[in-house]
């Protein structure tokens, strides 16, 4: 994949509990990278249709992998002011190079 199709800047970021001096408990999100990638937006295609494992998935990022940082379900995206949750991530090709992230945005 070149850098050409990696023209999305997304962040991933995590929810984590704080307490304030009051001891109430909120989440704070906190940024664990900044990266591009490319981003498409669910569509009728025929990909899309082949890709059937939740018709509630409606986004699909690709990005180069991030060394040291392992990503999973409990991370999010953040695109274009939208939340997306991380339904499934794959190693694309089992070599460690880039990640295939499916998304579900918040907002349905």
């Amino acid at each position: 994949m070149s850098f050409g199709k990696l023209n999305t800047q997304i962040q991933i970021l995590t929810s984590q509990p704080t307490k304030d001096a009051d001891g109430f408990v909120t989440n704070s999100d906190t940024q664990v990278a900044e990266v591009r990638a490319y981003f498409e937006q669910k569509n009728s295609t025929e990909k899309w249709l082949n890709m059937a494992q939740n018709s509630e998935v409606n986004a699909l990022f690709r990005m180069r992998a991030i060394p040291n940082l392992t990503i999973t379900n409990k991370h999010y995206i953040l695109c274009g002011g939208i939340k997306y949750n991380i339904y499934s991530i794959e190693n694309i090709r089992n070599r460690g190079m880039y990640l295939e992230i499916l998304g579900v945005s918040d907002d349905g």
